[in-house]
């Protein structure tokens, strides 16, 4: 594996080389190494993944990389295809930003293009008085990220659509998942959310137009948001995806086996859920383990990162034949380590589905 940092976590399991993703004597060594490139982190420079695809196969491709870094590239493309989306406007200066407001209305939220992820690079634009304190905020990587201008979606539910392209064309996807967000960054997921079949297929088809589109290979996720019925695509993450990481304990194949056998042109596995599965995301810092533990249903991963605010470091999944067993279970975990607020939303949306 190639990471820029001495202690990347991944390089517990593989050979690490050190080097900077735009290092090419470093991707040469890397490409000298492989068969078969892939990534996991989609700021990885879409011009070095070009540079070795030039070299040895690279999946997903680069232009699936460097639409999903922009977007306003990303959200041109399900514009494009079809697929409902917030409204957006590019801006480019103070005054563009003025006149985007005027289009879009408020609320709304000022992102850069490029970069941000877990609520980084954003501000939230209240009222038109906020438009000083946006720009003075984020005006200056309007020439070097670029900014987007998004209207705010009064959203009822996020959702999730993980899904695995094969190089054959095959698409499979795993159950809608349902997402709660602490701060910008995933808090909690439960997987398969409670929808009707009709969302299911609607989100299915609009990953395989995406999919399609980027002749797309490996596994990625749909973040999507459910106001009056109809699914809005907010983000693509050209990757395996926090939502997913449930699928290691609740599905028969889950999204990082799937994505290493699409991207090495092996059969794709069963994407079916087993059970009811609750991933509760740690952030900053790991908990105690022996909560988790004490549940039949309890699966721990530690990552081997430093702590450090804002970080993922780990995260948990309980997974149960039923809901009631498995809102049981949450129960007592979020009041053993104090996260009663963690687990409380998807208790109700248990209880909601029964």
């Amino acid at each position: 594996m190639l990471d820029a940092t001495p202690d990347a976590c991944a390089a517990q399991f593989a050979p690490l080389l050190q080097a900077d993703y735009r290092d090419q004597d470093g991707l040469a060594d890397f490409a000298a190494r492989v068969d078969v490139a892939t990534f996991d982190f989609e700021n990885v420079p879409a011009e070095s993944a070009q540079w070795l695809a030039e070299r040895v196969p690279v999946f997903p491709s680069p232009r699936a990389l460097s639409v999903a870094q922009d977007r306003l590239a990303e959200k041109s493309l399900f514009r494009e295809l079809g697929i409902p989306v917030p409204e957006f406007a590019t801006i480019d200066s103070r005054a563009g930003l003025d006149t985007a407001l005027a289009a879009i209305g408020t609320p709304c939220i000022l992102k850069t293009r490029r970069l941000g992820y877990d609520g980084k690079g954003q501000f939230r634009i209240k009222s038109p008085a906020d438009a000083d304190a946006a720009w003075e905020a984020l005006g200056a990587q309007a020439g070097t990220v670029g900014l987007i201008l998004e209207g705010f979606v009064a959203f009822q539910r996020e959702l999730s659509v993980v899904a695995v392209r094969g190089r054959d064309g095959e698409l499979r996807a795993w159950p809608l998942t349902e997402n709660w967000h602490e701060s910008g960054i995933l808090s909690a997921s439960l997987a398969p959310a409670r929808v009707d079949d009709t969302l299911q297929a609607q989100a299915l088809a609009t990953a395989r137009k995406v999919a399609e589109a980027l002749d797309y290979v490996g596994v990625f996720a749909l973040e999507l948001f459910l106001k009056d019925g109809v699914l809005l695509a907010n983000e693509m993450a050209p990757r395996v995806h926090n939502s997913g990481h449930w699928t290691i304990e609740g599905a028969e194949t889950s999204q990082f086996q799937n994505h290493l056998r699409a991207v090495l042109g092996l059969p794709l596995g069963d994407t079916r859920a087993i059970g009811h599965s609750c991933m509760l995301n740690w952030i900053g810092t790991m908990p105690p383990a022996a909560p988790v533990l004490a549940e039949s249903c309890g699966h721990w991963h530690d990552y081997g990162k430093s702590a450090r605010e804002g970080r993922k470091v780990g995260h948990a999944t309980l997974r149960a034949e039923s809901g009631q067993e498995l809102a049981t279970a949450l129960e007592r975990v979020g009041r053993s380590l104090g996260r009663e607020a963690q687990v409380a939303p998807v208790i109700e949306r248990l209880a909601q589905s029964r």
